[in-house]
């Protein structure tokens, strides 16, 4: 096993008041966006639209493709390889014309634009019910998600650990979400299937600490050593694992990001973003609240057996 660090001794857990403030500012920072912009930006997945399949004779960019559609001002259009490199799928936002006017523009500006020879061979329209009902899928398929979660860590680990895990879980998707509101991306599926491959990735890194600070209550604990000791040596037992995989996962988003293209650059911002909360959310917000949990537990305890002393 690759040991970046040999016997790592940092002191995360005593830097969690500050990691309070910070998890508090970003949270604060991204619900303010999000209601100042009236929630998120949805692609046509969720707000219906029109789908355009175009074969051309000669292959083009999607430079060329995208420029070629800006001329008929229908919103930010997606535009996605379809089987070879001469066949495109063209997804433009719902408009106030029909299915066959907005055909009749994509024709007009991808001649106009010089692409050569093409064929449209169909034309799909989206509506906006079914966008309605992705977006209530989408939010059942996370919330079902979360709950799931709590309870395999609840029965694995403890309740705590499950709620905690949860907190984590949702800090992290509120400031993917915040950044998405940021930086004006819109929310599509890709960006759904990277969230819920950031809510996996968050959970795993957690379990991961919870299972060595699990190892390391079962072994005989020096006298002395407070809960909030033990898991920070849980966390730094795991440090190693934890930087090698989020450096992994990292740099495999920044090349989608910087050089996947059009198409990928949304799923790999969210998985860029994630990566990072995600990893920071495992020490600095679950095992943070786990931390303060026991101790105000504990500190009830021995206020109930003092005064049951006393009496």
């Amino acid at each position: 096993m690759i040991e970046l660090f040999r016997n790592p001794n940092y002191d995360f857990i005593g830097k969690r008041k500050w990691a309070y403030y910070a998890s508090i500012a970003f949270t604060l920072i991204s619900l303010t966006s999000l209601m100042a912009k009236g929630g998120l930006r949805y692609d046509i997945d969720f707000t219906g639209g029109t789908l355009t399949q175009v074969r051309f004779e000669q292959a083009p960019s999607v430079a060329q493709i995208r420029s070629s559609l800006a001329t008929i001002h229908l919103g930010e259009s997606i535009i996605q390889r379809f089987g070879d490199e001469r066949e495109f799928i063209i997804r433009l936002p719902l408009a106030a014309v029909s299915s066959e006017e907005v055909q009749q523009r994509v024709r007009a500006a991808l001649t106009a634009g010089g692409l050569g020879g093409f064929e449209i061979r169909r034309v799909e329209f989206v509506g906006p019910q079914v966008g309605r009902d992705l977006q209530l899928q989408a939010a059942y398929l996370v919330l079902i998600g979360l709950v799931w979660i709590a309870i395999y860590i609840a029965l694995r680990f403890d309740l705590k650990g499950g709620v905690a895990a949860v907190i984590a879980v949702i800090h992290d998707v509120i400031v993917c979400l915040g950044a998405l509101s940021l930086t004006n991306r819109e929310f599509s599926l890709p960006v759904l299937a990277a969230l819920l491959t950031i809510i996996g990735y968050s959970v795993n890194d957690t379990i991961v600490a919870y299972d060595r600070l699990r190892e390391n209550r079962g072994k005989m604990v020096p006298k002395g050593r407070t809960f909030a000791e033990q898991m920070n040596d849980a966390v730094n037992q795991t440090l190693s694992r934890t930087i090698l995989t989020s450096l992994t996962t990292f740099f495999s988003a920044a090349v989608l990001l910087f050089f996947g293209g059009k198409t990928l650059e949304d799923f790999a911002f969210v998985l860029f973003v994630g990566v990072i909360t995600g990893t920071y959310s495992t020490t600095y917000v679950a095992a943070a609240i786990v931390v303060d949990w026991t101790r105000y537990v504990e500190g009830r305890l021995r206020r109930s057996k003092k005064a049951v002393a006393k009496a």
